[in-house]
């Protein structure tokens, strides 16, 4: 087991963080206070923003989003299509500072932002000495933009999903350099990191997380993937249209998944959230709805927050194109159903 420390009760009341003791004093469960939470998937991780089927984020996307009952936003960002390739790896400026209003409008609506580095391609498929110098680099800048901001409120994932060559293997010693640059500014800020291929429920067996009691793990839900993905063009081979949901075997799924969470905590003393969940745009809604009730109404079980993907992209939740709310998706999300033209 690696070894955990654990935060104070009084660090732990002033991040908002939980804390039940569920054994001796090495094995406290915490957990960040994320909530209902939703990816603003497809806009600053896209090579454009917007692009993907996402929208330009604005300033009334997050008083729309906190009206509707979330906590927390997600933002996933592309930082590394706007930095420089050799040392000090600046990132452009003028991005920059797009990020920093993006959050900026989203702490004036009252929401908590989980800020993460997304789509580092290069590192997935070169964990490579010049890769992780250039992951540490931009975290160095990114960590000290935001060093005033309360950490009770702005939380940061270094990168998400890791895949390909990027895997348990290697993990901390991609990820621990990136960590030490964001120490020096953000000593005590939570970071969140998840595991090996593509951060699936199953990384969580094998997660090894460094020796900072502000760590916190996070998994991403995509199960079944023959149904959440079905006729997603971006995965080889697409996976076939028709596939229903809510057989035997995908409540059988949700029970043995569940048990894998509660199992986690045992062991790590540790909780961890639920960073990406959903289903493609292009299934029928009430299946989409059936399955996004589903996993929230089984892992709420547990007591994790959750992020559902995404704000309005190919797994929408938010019709930008019509101005309102998906029908049936903020219910599916245990808050409640929008009024109508709201």
């Amino acid at each position: 087991m690696i070894k955990l420390s654990i935060l104070s009760r009084s660090a732990l009341c002033a991040l908002g963080i939980a804390a039940v003791v569920t054994g001796p004093a090495s094995a406290a469960t915490t957990s960040l206070p994320v909530g209902r939470c939703i990816n603003m998937g497809n806009s600053l991780e896209s090579p454009t923003e917007g692009q993907w089927g996402g929208k330009k984020i604005d300033s009334s996307d997050f008083p729309r989003i906190a009206k509707a009952g979330f906590k927390t936003i997600r933002l996933p960002v592309r930082w590394s299509s706007r930095a420089r390739a050799e040392a000090p790896y600046t990132i452009d400026p003028a991005f920059m500072t797009r990020v920093k209003t993006i959050v900026a409008d989203a702490r004036k609506a009252g929401l908590n932002i989980i800020l993460n580095s997304h789509h580092f391609e290069e590192i997935h498929e070169d964990p490579s000495a010049a890769n992780i110098a250039r992951l540490a680099g931009m975290w160095t800048q990114i960590a000290a933009e935001f060093a005033n901001e309360p950490e009770a409120y702005l939380w940061f994932e270094i990168e998400n999903e890791p895949h390909k060559n990027f895997n348990d293997s290697n993990l901390l010693a991609v990820l621990s350099p990136a960590l030490a640059e964001i120490r020096k500014t953000n000593p005590t800020r939570p970071v969140i990191i998840g595991g090996e291929f593509w951060s699936g429920i199953n990384s969580l067996k094998t997660l090894k997380l460094p020796d900072d009691p502000n760590i916190i793990p996070t998994f991403h839900y995509y199960d079944p993937f023959d149904f959440t993905h079905q006729g997603a063009t971006w995965v080889d081979p697409v996976p076939p249209v028709g596939r229903t949901y809510g057989t035997q075997k995908d409540r059988q799924i949700l029970i043995d998944d569940v048990q894998k969470i509660r199992d986690y905590i045992a062991r790590t003393g540790k909780t961890p959230f639920m960073g990406e969940f959903g289903a493609n745009g292009p299934i029928p809604l009430s299946d989409r709805v059936k399955y996004q009730k589903a996993v929230r109404i089984a892992f709420d079980q547990v007591g994790i927050g959750m992020c559902a993907w995404a704000y309005t992209n190919t797994f929408p939740l938010w019709d930008h194109s019509k101005g309102k709310w998906v029908p049936g998706m903020l219910d599916a999300m245990g808050l409640p159903e929008a009024k109508k033209g709201k």
